[in-house]
């Protein structure tokens, strides 16, 4: 059963299917627009050149099959979607398709491209039976500000389009250091996805994190406080969702690791303090010809390709800890990679809002027609628009989240921290955020509802609030007033004091609740040992 919003929009391209009747290329494009409305949810990684795009699509998925080299298919935008059996499709500048074959070499996808060049290929398409596809399309995009302009310029293409709304939903957007061309991007990408600025769908990641502490065992301690640092950088933090290190050839390493290679590192961490310290001293000593270990320098050149110096020392060290087996050990390395809190933040700001991301970019893409070549009769179309605008007030609560991480809502500290819950910066079910266990009765949440709402109605009155402050309570009302819909409990709010609901677009208070009461699955939670949500790792269908 499709949510309200799905629905409203399916009405939408109805609309628009009459209007443009007998316009063959506009008429196609609803088409595209349909089927993209009940597809996954498309989810870009983005980033600069070497940032590890690739690396950590492999970590989240569980399985090698994104190429993480320089070869020529790493130069062209990649979609990852669920098929019941592997095939690689090449889409083709003259607008032809051709098949690719599929089989691994030294474990890792293969992409023969045929002779061709990046030049020739507008994109691959790359369906897997993975059983977290089913539910999010993963595109891997070529490195921006790459010394390729042509390289650059097609994520720019793909991603932040000049007169078209972007292909994706939302993005997880890499970088090693924050740069002038990160902001720039993540500016571009609000603009075009969003509509000017009025939502962020867009979550950093502070990538390659070991390497900020020069791959010490604590480096990710390091890499927490600058991410942090990041998240409260003024510029970035409107831009984000929040700033989450990872250290992705760990995690990757991690979630596809082979006995052979669990036998190796036990190995290492089984050897005398001295010779164990002495060998990991760096990389460069790793690999050298050593009497201290039985195991070839082949062997160490592979673990340093797969984990890194960082994730061969933290390894050894988590071995010595305790940890016996091979399972034990990847569970424990995704745990210090940092994937896990970028799964959560991905639950927590984009799954449950899928519907609304998708019938965004659906309504953006029908926006964008009628400005390209209006028809007699748009005006209904056009007024469909402006209603999905006015309600879609998921996408002001993503633009809060972003405004209170880069400079506090404009209220005091204790309302402000429960305005950023009820706003779903933990989620949104309707316990978290009313703050509530996982496992709160029903009644329990009718009643701290409507405890919550006379609680902001009476700050809504209050004649001394500025402007700013009134805007951000009336979009908690507007949370609160969803989450007693969804709970059974509603009741008739009135317009709180003073609150202009016309003064711009993305401050709505009509809204659909169901928008985001068909998603609202169980939140990660950190207290268990790797619970994954849909993007679990798999066996490979070739063996």
């Amino acid at each position: 059963m499709p949510s309200g919003v799905i629905s409203d929009t399916e009405k939408l391209l109805h609309t628009a299917r009459s209007v443009y009747v007998g316009d063959r290329d506009a008429l196609a494009l609803v088409d595209q627009l349909e089927a993209r409305l009940h597809e996954p949810l498309r989810l870009a990684i983005a980033g600069m050149v070497k940032a590890g795009k690739s690396t950590l699509l492999n970590a989240m998925l569980g399985e090698r099959i994104a190429a993480t080299d320089t070869a020529e298919c790493t130069r062209v935008v990649t979609w990852y979607r669920y098929s019941p059996t592997p095939r690689l499709t090449m889409h083709l500048r003259d607008g032809t398709t051709a098949r690719m074959p599929v089989r691994r070499e030294g474990g890792l996808l293969a992409f023969d491209l045929g002779g061709r060049t990046a030049e020739d290929i507008e994109w691959i398409d790359v369906g897997w039976p993975l059983e977290g596809l089913a539910s999010l399309i993963l595109i891997d995009t070529p490195g921006i500000a790459s010394l390729s302009t042509d390289t650059s310029a097609r994520t720019a293409r793909f991603l932040i389009p000049e007169d078209e709304p972007s292909a994706a939903d939302a993005v997880v957007y890499l970088m090693r250091h924050l740069h002038g061309s990160d902001v720039r991007f993540l500016q571009a990408f609000r603009d075009t996805a969003a509509g000017a600025g009025a939502s962020v769908c867009a979550l950093a990641v502070l990538s390659r994190s070991d390497e900020v502490g020069s791959g010490r065992i604590d480096s990710l301690l390091s890499a927490r406080r600058v991410a942090l640092r990041y998240e409260r950088d003024g510029d970035l933090g409107a831009l984000a969702l929040g700033v989450v290190p990872v250290a992705g050839l760990l995690a990757e390493g991690a979630r596809t690791l082979r006995e052979s290679e669990f036998i190796a590192l036990r190995e290492l961490a089984g050897l005398e303090r001295r010779e164990r310290e002495s060998l990991l001293v760096s990389a460069d000593r790793f690999i050298r010809e050593s009497p201290v270990t039985g195991l070839s320098v082949s062997v160490r050149e592979g673990l340093l390709s797969r984990f890194g110096i960082f994730g061969v020392r933290l390894a050894t060290a988590v071995i010595r800890g305790g940890v016996s087996t091979s399972s034990e050990l990847s569970d424990a390395l995704v745990q210090q990679s940092g994937l896990i809190e970028l799964q959560d933040a991905v639950q927590r700001h984009f799954r449950p809002r899928a519907d609304v991301l998708k019938a965004r970019s659906v309504v953006l893409q029908l926006q964008a027609l009628v400005r390209r070549a209006p028809k007699p009769g748009c005006e209904e179309v056009l007024a469909g628009i402006e209603r999905f605008t006015a309600s879609a007030h998921t996408l002001r609560e993503l633009a809060l989240l972003a405004e209170a991480r880069a400079h506090g809502l404009p209220l005091p500290a204790p309302q402000a921290q429960e305005a950023e819950r009820i706003l779903g910066a933990a989620g949104v079910t309707a316990s978290a955020r009313l703050g509530l266990p996982d496992d709160a009765s029903a009644e329990e949440i009718s009643r701290r509802v409507h405890e919550q709402i006379d609680h902001w109605r009476r700050l809504s009155a209050d004649p001394t609030a500025d402007r700013g402050g009134r805007d951000v309570i009336s979009a908690v009302l507007r949370s609160l007033a969803e989450v007693a819909s969804q709970s059974g409990g509603a009741r008739t709010l009135r317009p709180a004091t003073h609150i202009d609901p016309s003064r711009r677009p993305g401050d709505p208070l009509g809204q659909d609740a169901a928008e985001q009461g068909e998603e609202h699955e169980g939140r990660l939670r950190r207290k268990k040992r790797l619970k994954w949500f849909p993007l679990g790792a798999q066996r490979h269908p070739l063996g």
